[in-house]
């Protein structure tokens, strides 16, 4: 039975003024870590690279628990609606976080009113390529080539209203290029298209198979899409160097549903931040084409409220439909 006595304490909780023992506690459960994601792909597999060291550093065990649908949304729905204790997070990225409630009609969430974000986790840069037949070895000279077809220039993406067709949208709309989108369903079909020359340019999260491609001359790669030069790509100039201004960056990071108390927060945020300190785990982060970057919540919550009208300018522009 809920008294008013209760229920006050309730409200007291999910206003972080409570400082008794519940906060004093804090972990004394299993914490669930959602991947609104399938097995096995780069969010998937960066959360079960955290699990063991983060539950070393909580004292509790850390479940992550896949909840795949609708481009990351059914999973990140679930985490907004759960109890604000911070014993429910989310692994999310730019996809959910940014751009999905731009080009999904009702997802169940709002990406900034629903969400408590924890801390950054990494950030994997995108890369520029393009096939050998396009007489192009830098940027500038990308941009030029392509101002001169008089039918613009194909490139591929992992699918319609993906990260990588957002950018590319982006990129065209920076240099002020006719281009032409060639959708196909994933990213390992995008390289393959590229490869074959079915299209001439590609910008998206690097792969195994489009680094062997790459060295193998297959492929040429033109830039990174980072602010500065990127640890992943050595020797690989910036797109921003030709197009000023330029920056995308995927993220990954962790956020807890909105009214989770702020010393929970911090306890989070402090144990993400020791665990992304270690050597070892910054290596197998980097194999997985991503750099391990933590932050405070308020620098996490700041970088997803500039991605937002970022990405709804370009939807706008672009016309992309909302599904």
């Amino acid at each position: 039975m809920i008294t008013r006595r209760t229920g006050l304490a309730a409200l007291a909780l999910s206003l972080g003024l409570l400082p008794g023992a519940a906060l004093a506690q804090f972990p004394d459960k299993p914490i669930r870590l959602v991947v609104p994601y399938a097995p096995g792909g780069t969010t998937d597999i960066m959360a079960r690279t955290l699990q063991e060291p983060l539950s070393k550093a909580l004292g509790q065990p850390v479940v992550v628990d896949n909840k795949a649908g609708a481009a990351g949304a059914i999973g990140t729905a679930q985490v907004a609606h759960a109890a604000s204790d911070g014993y429910t997070l989310v692994f999310g990225n730019n996809g959910p976080s940014a751009i999905v409630p731009l080009i999904q009609k009702d997802v169940g969430y709002d990406p900034i009113k629903d969400f408590a974000p924890v801390s950054l986790v990494s950030i994997a840069p995108m890369t520029l390529v393009v096939h050998p037949s396009v007489p192009a070895s830098t940027v500038k000279e990308l941009i030029a080539y392509a101002k001169a077809q008089p039918n613009g220039l194909e490139y591929g993406t992992a699918g319609a209203g993906s990260f990588g067709h957002l950018a590319s949208e982006l990129f065209a709309r920076e240099a002020g290029l006719k281009l032409t989108h060639v959708p196909y369903k994933g990213q390992a079909p995008s390289t393959m298209g590229v490869l074959n020359g079915e299209v001439k340019m590609l910008l998206t999260t690097s792969s195994d198979t489009q680094d062997a491609a790459v060295r193998a001359g297959k492929l040429k790669l033109l830039g990174v899409s980072t602010a500065r030069p990127s640890p992943l790509m050595p020797g690989a100039p910036t797109i921003g160097e030709s197009l000023p201004g330029f920056e995308v960056n995927v993220w990954f990071g962790i956020l807890a549903p909105a009214g989770t108390p702020a010393p929970v927060i911090d306890k989070l945020n402090a144990a993400i931040r020791q665990v992304l300190a270690d050597p070892e785990l910054q290596k197998k982060f980097m194999g997985y084409g991503c750099i391990a970057t933590a932050s405070t919540p308020q620098e996490f919550a700041a970088m997803i409220a500039a991605e937002i009208p970022k990405w709804k300018s370009v939807v706008e522009s672009a016309k992309i439909t909302v599904q």
